[in-house]
């Protein structure tokens, strides 16, 4: 008996040290496998495999949900490879995570000498604590997972600064579902001026919830769950943060910042764990500074609409009517407060509003609004004054300095904010409260008109120059008619290029294709881009222009070449694109030291993201697309070498139910033509899949189509790579710096669809969907054709003399 007893006693000891434990004392642990479970058995702390992935890490979780809601992890920098971890609090009082070798690969990081009889809990809050002792006060907490805090705020943890210790509490995303590693999505507290709260993207803020006035955020005024959970904001001389609190204890409720950046509330009853997300929409407003400086962001409907504060006007006028905003708004009164009477200053009233940025404010909280009206007449670089908190008619005082940037209107929300204006502008602010009237536009808008009129007609007189006149007007009326087509493409002032490029000095320059050359360029803001300017010397003019920027501002994929905006200025015509820093697949694939590094990997990655690009254009985008010039020079490489397809100018669409079209006018490049086009002129997406092919060829190759040939047969890329496929011997098509290190069933099968893609005929190539299945080894791949190759001559071999006559050849 005594022996049943003891074996069951042994037995209870160990499942509740595997099982339901919710701390550790000095040297103990818990394996992978095991977990601690906090008493009321709402967390658990353990090992888990998040997704997909096959790594291990260390986390927090709400114990009985589904699906699985991870809301800390201790190694999400350094995961394990195995399920050999172990959790222990150390002889130190440290607690470390050990992985196969007895090596630490995170710790919580203490001073050993504040320990004392130290112990690991678990909180019913799912806050992981080092203590001295069971003591729950704050002084003894040693270590706190709360203080660490991952993509998910949980009830109580604080979110912001502790102005003694210098410890910053901010969010920060996952990589991606399957890796809690730090993403570029992150949520702080910025304490410059007075305190507000961004999300940041990177170190540049993407939106901005704004400041606390009492009530709420003043960019985020609406609370979802109101009733349920009390939003709290403490500001003082040791600490500032933000935290809330669940009122209904039959309620749960989570915030977490998803990998793509948006905040998430997750919403639960503790009677059932069918999760409700409700996420913070955002609208184009919330986009940081969308208005630029001294303006307001109003959203009309779901289009937004920019407008000039009270005393301001547009910066670039010409700009601001084309809805590029960017430039924001200037003060209409040049002169500075110094040179005028400042005591007569007067104060425009703007309600309903999401105040400014207020990095660059100043704040009492024991001022009344008068004071603060008062305070702002007296400094002159004093732009604007509002109440700080909002409560019970209004108290404290807020002063902002410098430019007014980030404030939008909201219909039912927001606070009044009062805007410094001279005398001299208050009566034309009173009209309308906005400063730039819409007489006043159109008036200079008339003005400009006539003035170009008389201007054209004086020269078509004197100077003889009509053309020059009638070549104006129809770049005025191909450039309006342009930005009606597309309002959503910026537009760059000449200047703002010139500067950014060190006026197209020739160090900057990139490269140069048949549009042109291009150049590096730096924007004010610290971004780079790539600047295509236009050569007087180049057969492609306003047409391709048009042609790129119609098409290619419509489309977003991560595998197509970003196009930021366009400059058109006199005879200036340029495109502003996002800058790749790894330049273009050719400048690896065909250099033979650079080849050496470029390896399987990577090449096979690059292959894929250009198919899954030119499946967008072709079957998944709203127009669909036939590039007609795709080839090495025109996939650009990011600095994580993901392949972007660029160089829209030669591109056409097609209707939904089009399956060819015919040019008469041929251009391309050779080597990369599909011989329907180079023959007839015949164009299709299996044109563009047969460039793909080509392409593909050369990639394994690392030698260009075109200027490959085989002295013993005079044969180019295509024929050589049909001619060792027809003889069982693919392998010797592989550059000699992969042969050693490839995975060659992979290498093998996209020499297999290379093959494919490049046939003779149309119609026996496979369509994009099936060129990815067919990569990824999901479809079976029917043998090929021969491919539609050329000879070692510059023409293809099937072109007669009659047949050359009909077509325009314009190759590059």
């Amino acid at each position: 008996m005594k022996i049943v007893l003891f074996l069951s006693f042994f037995l209870f000891s160990y499942v509740r040290t595997c099982t339901s434990l919710d701390s550790l004392a000095v040297s103990q642990s818990i394996q992978d496998g095991q977990t601690l479970v906090s008493v009321d058995g709402t967390f658990e702390v353990g090992f888990f495999t998040p997704g997909n992935s096959a790594s291990r890490y260390l986390g927090v979780w709400y114990r009985n949900l589904s699906p699985l809601t991870v809301v800390w992890v201790a190694n999400r920098e350094t995961p394990l490879q195995n399920n050999s971890g172990v959790l222990k609090l150390n002889e130190d009082g440290v607690l470390v995570l050990l992985n196969s070798t007895n090596s630490t690969v995170w710790s919580s990081k203490i001073s050993k000498e504040t320990v004392n009889n130290p112990i690991v809990q678990l909180l019913d809050s799912g806050n992981l604590v080092l203590k001295n002792g069971k003591d729950t006060k704050e002084d003894q907490i040693l270590w706190q997972s709360f203080d660490y805090p991952c993509d998910t705020l949980l009830p109580g943890m604080k979110l912001g600064w502790n102005l003694v210790t210098g410890l910053d509490r901010f969010l920060t995303s996952w990589k991606s579902a399957d890796d809690p590693a730090r993403g570029e999505f992150s949520v702080h507290i910025n304490i410059g001026g007075y305190p507000q709260l961004v999300f940041m993207k990177g170190s540049v803020i993407k939106s901005r919830i704004g400041s606390w006035n009492g009530l709420g955020f003043t960019g985020y005024p609406i609370q979802p769950l109101i009733g349920k959970q009390r939003f709290i904001f403490v500001v003082n001389a040791e600490e500032v943060y933000h935290q809330y609190e669940v009122l209904d204890s039959t309620f749960v409720s989570i915030y977490t910042l998803s990998p793509s950046g948006l905040l998430r509330s997750l919403a639960w009853t503790s009677k059932t764990s069918d999760q409700k997300v409700i996420e913070t929409g955002l609208d184009s407003c919330d986009i940081y500074a969308m208005c630029g400086a001294n303006s307001i962001c109003n959203m009309n409907g779901n289009v937004p609409k920019c407008e000039c504060l009270g005393g301001y006007v547009p910066n670039f006028p010409e700009q601001w009517n084309i809805s590029f905003w960017a430039g924001g708004c200037v003060s209409r009164n040049n002169s500075t407060c110094k040179n005028r009477n400042s005591s007569t200053d007067g104060f425009w009233k703007y309600k309903q509003l999401k105040i400014p940025d207020t990095s660059s404010s100043w704040y009492s909280t024991t001022m009344n609004l008068e004071e603060c009206h008062k305070s702002c007449l007296k400094n002159c670089s004093c732009t604007a004054y509002a109440n700080l908190d909002v409560r019970n008619g209004g108290s404290g005082c807020l002063l902002w300095f410098h430019d007014l940037v980030d404030t939008r209107i909201f219909s039912q929300w927001g606070q009044d904010l009062y805007i410094r204006v001279p005398a001299s502008e208050q009566d034309q602010v009173a009209d309308n409260g906005h400063g730039y009237t819409q007489k006043k536009m159109v008036g200079i808008t008339i003005g400009w008109i006539i003035f170009g009129f008389i201007t054209c007609v004086s020269m078509l007189i004197l100077r003889k120059r009509g053309k020059f006149c009638i070549r104006l007007f129809q770049w005025r009326q191909e450039y309006f008619r342009l930005r009606k087509d597309d309002m959503d493409l910026p537009t760059f002032d000449l200047s703002i290029i010139a500067k950014a490029t060190n006026n197209f000095s020739s160090r900057n320059k990139l490269g140069e294709g048949g549009f042109g050359p291009v150049y590096k360029g730096t924007l004010i803001d610290g971004q780079e881009v790539a600047v295509k300017r236009h050569s007087k010397k180049s057969d492609q003019g306003l047409e391709e222009f048009k042609n790129e920027v119609a098409l290619i501002a419509k489309l977003q994929h991560r595998n197509l070449v970003k196009l930021l905006g366009c400059c058109i200025e006199g005879e200036e015509k340029m495109l502003i694109y996002e800058y790749m820093p790894n330049k273009s697949l050719d400048y690896f694939i065909f250099d033979e030291t650079r080849r050496k590094l470029f390896a399987w990997l990577q090449r096979f990655h690059i292959i894929g993201g250009v198919a899954r690009g030119l499946l967008y254009l072709h079957e998944d985008s709203r127009l669909r697309i036939i590039h007609r010039d795709l080839k090495t020079s025109n996939i650009l490489l990011d600095a994580h070498m993901n392949p972007k397809i660029s160089d829209f100018g030669l591109a056409r669409t097609f209707g939904e139910d089009q399956i060819q079209a015919k040019t008469k006018k041929l251009v391309g490049t050779y080597g990369y033509m599909p011989p329907e086009y180079a023959v007839h002129g015949h164009y299709s997406v299996k044109s563009d899949v047969f460039s793909f092919g080509v392409i593909v060829l050369e990639i394994i190759s690392g030698k260009k189509n075109r200027g490959f040939s085989d002295p013993e047969h005079s044969l180019n890329l295509l024929g050589h790579a049909w001619r060792l496929w027809t003889e069982d011997r693919p392998l010797e098509l592989i550059d000699k710096h992969l042969r050693q290190r490839c995975i060659l069933s992979e290498v093998l099968r996209c020499i297999h669809v290379g093959l494919l893609c490049t046939q003779q005929k149309p119609v026996d190539r496979p369509d994009m969907s099936s060129v990815i299945l067919m990569l990824n080894g999901e479809k079976l791949l029917p043998q090929p054709n021969p491919p539609g190759f050329y000879t070692g001559r510059s023409l293809p071999e099937s072109i007669s003399l009659n047949e050359m006559s009909l077509t325009i050849f314009e190759a590059r």
